[in-house]
């Protein structure tokens, strides 16, 4: 890294040194600093986001995942301190947040392409959650195209996405019924949630249809898998009704055609990293709607619970035990 003065030639990161879980996520001192390739930028991280795609790479079960030994993580936000060959759009000391590799780390790179500045006044942890967990929940309602007076249900409502679409479907003008354990109901109703359920203890699908008055909830937000996948399906109203499907954090789950022939609801698939290199002018819109929910208050700087690096592995198995609220953050 000599040709980037300042930055030097290793840093402190967090290794994934085999499959297994979390708990095997190893602090080390003397990882090398990324090298910028083409169109990407290097990130003196500032905070990292801390996302269940995390712990789901830590076992292997994430689509597309790295292979160990890796270093973990993969949202991050900070100050660029280096181009690589033909970047453009940016420059050395600039403060973005984007998608890359190795967050957890005192250094990254980002493609430029996908680097979207801080707001401003915006502390980097205040920002994580913009272009994974809020324009996740844009683009799954815009996708599901909520209408004003229309009813969503939304599950994991006390996650970092979950959080975001209570409050998005709310200033849109839904009636917002949400899954969250007991712990967390306070929480959520305090974002705008009309009803909290406890999807653990009821018949998810009947509260709803009792809350509905047997018309089943106009769109459903479903990042579970498995089971919860089938309630989604018969909690959404028949015919009309959009079951968005942005996440499996509990397993895969199928459905065949002629259960959507004789139960009929629409599925939408969602993964905002494909979303944002297969249509880019979608993503830039959803950008641009982000911006304007930030100047009019809808979208409020973020208030996640921050990790020292080295408790990276306490970080994801907390994630992973479901007992946390709102967004996590590793502070390298």
């Amino acid at each position: 890294m000599s040709d980037n003065p300042g930055v030097p030639e290793t840093m402190r990161a967090l290794r994934q040194p085999a499959l297994g879980g979390p708990h095997l996520l190893t602090l080390v001192h003397d990882a090398p600093v990324p090298a910028p390739g083409p169109g990407e930028v290097l990130l003196r991280v500032g905070a990292a986001g801390v996302n269940l795609a995390d712990v789901m790479q830590t076992h292997g079960t994430y689509e597309g995942g790295p292979q160990a030994p890796y270093l973990a993580g993969f949202e991050g936000a900070g100050t660029v301190v280096a181009l690589g060959p033909g970047t453009e759009g940016l420059a050395v000391g600039d403060r973005v947040i984007g998608a890359g590799s190795g967050a957890f780390a005192e250094y990254m790179t980002l493609p430029a392409a996908a680097a979207l500045p801080l707001p401003e006044g915006w502390s980097e942890e205040e920002a994580l959650g913009l272009v994974l967990n809020w324009a996740t929940a844009l683009a799954a309602l815009r996708l599901g195209r909520l209408a004003r007076g229309e009813t969503v249900l939304v599950y994991a409502a006390a996650g970092g996405v979950g959080q975001a679409a209570v409050r998005l479907a709310k200033h849109f003008g839904a009636t917002v019924l949400a899954c969250a354990a007991p712990e967390k109901h306070e929480a959520v109703l305090a974002l705008g949630a009309d009803h909290v359920i406890d999807y653990r203890a009821v018949d998810t699908a009947a509260e709803v249809s009792r809350l509905t008055a047997g018309q089943g909830a106009d769109v459903v937000l479903e990042s579970v898998g498995g089971q919860v996948f089938r309630t989604s399906l018969a909690a959404a109203r028949p015919v009309t009704g959009r079951v968005v499907v942005y996440g499996a954090a509990s397993g895969e789950a199928a459905v065949t055609n002629r259960e959507l022939n004789f139960g009929p609801v629409q599925l939408i698939g969602l993964h905002i990293g494909v979303l944002a290199q297969t249509a880019p002018g979608l993503m830039g819109e959803l950008v641009e709607e982000l911006g304007r929910l930030i100047e009019a208050g809808v979208y409020p700087p973020g208030q996640p619970t921050v990790f020292d690096l080295a408790d990276g592995p306490k970080a994801l198995m907390t994630l992973a035990e479901g007992s946390t609220v709102g967004k996590l953050a590793l502070r390298p």
